[in-house]
């Protein structure tokens, strides 16, 4: 078996294989001989047990070929299941199943993290078909409903499950209970907006703006990481504004960049209609590059408030008037 390849054709081989029914009972029936065996002698590990080691706690579990029909199958019919396909020589399982780990233990039971070893229980990977490892397979309701393949980012699974736990809520009484039992659990942290928010706190505006503009390279719909940025935009801007930049403006109006400070430190003294009427009264004044720069100037402002601001609305439809 080979590790994962990674490639979006994999993966859609692997979603597509699994959309049709596949028979999680063929163990059964050696699961029932591994049952009517004497029992082991002392000291021997179970058969197709990697170690004889015990399951780590009730949400994870080291699953066996005699142990599958029971730990997986007829678990399913109550809770959300995920199969983890590893080996021990294999470099990405060893990246994947800690993280698995840990969120089904933040999980508390909404749903169980199986793990098989497929070198020891190769009849297992067999079933899915898999070819490459590590693959994990969601298993409700007695059979498999999506899978993936190789060690996807934590953001990506924790996406993944919670669209299935989502579609299976109603159907598998299992994840409700456990949740209910939990209660509300607080998200984690994001690194990347705590590395921007230290970096704001500390006064370092340009490593603040360059981590939020690295989210929104990643997630361009990112709509907290805009918002965020437009502030950082606007603080860098505010402080570093000169003083007297009101009375020039007032004393000079074609003097674009007076305005511009004027209406930031405008904004910060919290006198938002003024502002916005300076820079308003700008763009009527100007044409062309000038014009356009103003406008960009003041919609930018517009994104440090909420859209339904009455100030913002009234003053989009002063800029409407001034362009046309």
């Amino acid at each position: 078996m080979t590790q994962p390849r990674g490639s979006a054709g994999n993966q859609a081989a692997l979603s597509a294989a699994l959309s049709r029914a596949v028979d999680l009972s063929a163990l059964k029936a050696r699961a029932d001989q591994s049952r009517s065996q004497p029992p082991a002698a002392a000291g021997a590990a179970p058969a197709g047990d990697a170690g004889g080691a015990a399951p780590p706690s009730d949400v994870i579990l080291d699953v066996t070929e005699a142990t599958f029909q029971a730990d997986v199958v007829e678990r399913s019919l109550n809770q959300l299941v995920l199969v983890d396909l590893w080996a021990d020589w294999c470099g990405p399982c060893k990246q994947l199943s800690p993280v698995l780990e840990r969120l089904a233990t933040e999980a508390a039971g909404a749903w169980v993290l199986a793990r098989v070893d497929v070198d020891a229980n190769p009849r297992i990977a067999q079933l899915f078909g898999a070819q490459s490892i590590p693959t994990v397979v969601a298993i409700g309701g007695g059979q498999p409903v999506d899978a993936f393949s190789g060690a996807l980012p934590e953001p990506e699974i924790r996406k993944w499950l919670n669209s299935l736990l989502d579609a299976l809520r109603d159907k598998l009484p299992g994840i409700r209970a456990a949740e209910d039992a939990r209660g509300p659990i607080e998200e984690p942290e994001d690194p990347r907006f705590t590395e921007a928010e230290e970096a704001f706190e500390r006064g370092d505006f340009a490593a603040a703006q360059a981590a939020y503009e690295r989210i929104l390279d990643a997630e361009p719909a990112n709509e907290l990481a805009k918002n965020a940025l437009a502030q950082v935009k606007f603080t860098a801007r505010a402080e570093a504004a000169d003083p007297s930049a009101a009375a020039k403006a007032d004393a000079d109006p074609s003097d674009l960049d007076a305005q511009l400070a004027a209406a930031d430190l405008q904004i910060a003294e919290q006198d938002v209609e003024g502002a916005f009427a300076r820079l308003i009264a700008a763009v009527r004044r100007t044409t062309g590059d000038d014009r356009n720069r103003v406008r960009g100037h003041l919609v930018a402002l517009f994104d440090l408030f909420d859209p339904a601001d009455e100030r913002v609305s009234k003053a989009r439809r002063d800029l409407a008037s001034a362009l046309f």
